[in-house]
Formats: structure tokens, C-alpha cells, sequence
């Protein structure tokens, strides 16, 4: 699938928020440049009207920009060169197949990068991986939405999940996940192209994560509660701290209720517990 690419040029102060605010509508790889940055989209994430609202809102600040559709490519191949192992709270660790690491961990994950989201350097993935280290996943049936690099994914299953269907739109990333899987002996892991409301699923899940955006959590909860078993729990991420009460308010909706929720440098992650 091809990209969008967003080349921005802004006050020097004013970097860091754009950065952050366009990460929230599915930006996910960010090039910096002498005048500001290129970030870039999955060209099926991409909503013009949300650009549009964020250009809105920084209007003075922003210089230039402009978009354009360019093929696929692994704009990170630099930096899976230089990419750091990520140790979560002591209880995991993320490493490359590069990484000589003596220390052990209670659990330990391998991946190949590439340029998929879900590295476990983003506070979003890392919170997540947190969670589930204290979610009990034994024999639980347990969907990955958007599921990047399929880190969340095995996670699920080094906690004993025995089954886990993980999905993403985008084909690099289902190479990724499924090259991963195999890394880390994860049989019970599969991986497929789509989205959760074109794809078809056997049987309800025990347990949805879903790490992807604020705009999409909210257009996609009521099928993350259809999917869902009754007292089954959905972890979400993706989103700011201060979004929370919106994904609150969605969710009740579909009978999905707040449990608990972290935050790490304003993003945070949530449960949510499915009631009939």
C-alpha cells in the first residue's frame, strides 16, 4: 500500500506539538529536515478533513506544507540499524535479532523492525506491553487490532494465550508480524490484511487490544464490543491523556466500561470491561 507524505515547515517551537498532534490522526513515521519534517500515512488511513483541522489549529505557526502519494518504502532502514533494545518496567524486554543482551528478563520478544508501528519505543506500545504483564491471557482467545509489528500480539501469547488473531491494513506490516511470529515460535499467532469490519472471525474474543488512533478507536468501538465476550476486556492506545473521557463516553455506549488506565508523557492506555 502506497503512503502519504506530509512535508511541513513551522516555527521552530512549534515542531514537537505538530509531530504529536498529526501522530494522533495515523501519522506513524516522522522524517526531520532542516525547516520542519516529513511525516508520514498509510494512504488508506488518511483523512484529508482531519489534516485539515490540524493545519486549521496551527495556521500562524505553520510555514508551508503540502502532501503528495509516494510508494511504499522502508524510510527506516537507517534506523533499524541504530535501533535500541526497550525494557519495559523490568518485566520485558523488545530487542532486535542484532542484540546481544546478557541480562534476562521475565519476558523477552524479538522483532525485525522494519518500518511497522509497535517497536515499544512509543509510550502507547510500551503501556500496553505493561498491562498484559499483569492480564492474565492463560487459554484467552485474544484479537490485535492494527497489530504493526505483532509485539502486542506476542505478548499475548508468551502469557498464555492459545489463540490470537492479529490484523493490519497495511501488507508490510502482515510480512512483518508473520516473520515475527515465526521469530519468536508464536504458533498460535495468525496474521491477516483488513480491517475489523471486513474481516470475519470464527468465534468472540476474551480479549481486544487495539493501538491505533483516537479517530479510529472511536469510528471502530461498537465492533470492538460486537467481537467481544461478555466480561471480555478491550485495551486501547493510541491517544492523549486528556481524550480519555471521549473514548469513556464511547465505549458506554456499547456497554464497554472504564476500568483503569496509565499515562506515560501525556499518551495513555485504557481497559475497558464489556457488561451486558
Amino acid at each position: 500500500m502506497n503512503h502519504i507524505e506530509l512535508k511541513i515547515s513551522s516555527t521552530p517551537e512549534f515542531l514537537e506539538i505538530l509531530m504529536a498532534e498529526l501522530s494522533t490522526i495515523g501519522f506513524d513515521t516522522i522524517e526531520e529536515t532542516k525547516s520542519g519534517f516529513n511525516a508520514y500515512v498509510l494512504e488508506g488511513e488518511f483523512r484529508q478533513e482531519y489534516l485539515d483541522d490540524v493545519v486549521g489549529k496551527y495556521k500562524n505557526q505553520i510555514i508551508t506544507w503540502e502532501t503528495r502519494v509516494v510508494e511504499k518504502q522502508n524510510w527506516n532502514a537507517q534506523w533499524e540499524k541504530n535501533y535500541d533494545p526497550i525494557v519495559v518496567e523490568e518485566k520485558c524486554i523488545v530487542k532486535a535479532t542484532f542484540h546481544d543482551i546478557e541480562e534476562h528478563y521475565p519476558y523477552e520478544i524479538v522483532i525485525n523492525p522494519k518500518m511497522s508501528f509497535g517497536t515499544g519505543h512509543h509510550e502507547t506500545t510500551y503501556q500496553i506491553l505493561n498491562l498484559l504483564t499483569a492480564i492474565d491471557c492463560t487459554d484467552k482467545h485474544v484479537m490485535d487490532a492494527g497489530c504493526g509489528t505483532g509485539v502486542l500480539a506476542i505478548m499475548a501469547n508468551l502469557r498464555g494465550a492459545n489463540n490470537v488473531e492479529a490484523f493490519d491494513i497495511d501488507d508490510w506490516c502482515i510480512e512483518n508480524s508473520q516473520e515475527n511470529f515465526d521469530l519468536n515460535d508464536c504458533n498460535n499467532c495468525h496474521v491477516q490484511l483488513g480491517t475489523i469490519r471486513q474481516l470475519k472471525f470464527d468465534k468472540p474474543f476474551d480479549i481486544i487490544i487495539a493501538n491505533i488512533n483516537k479517530n479510529v478507536l472511536l469510528d471502530e468501538m461498537e465492533s470492538y464490543a460486537n467481537h467481544l465476550l461478555s466480561n471480555g476486556s478491550l485495551i486501547l492506545s493510541g491517544f492523549y491523556e486528556h481524550d480519555l473521557d471521549d473514548l469513556k463516553i464511547a465505549a458506554q455506549k456499547y456497554g464497554l466500561f472504564y476500568q483503569s488506565h496509565s499515562s506515560k508523557n501525556n499518551w495513555s492506555a485504557a481497559i475497558f470491561l464489556k457488561k451486558e
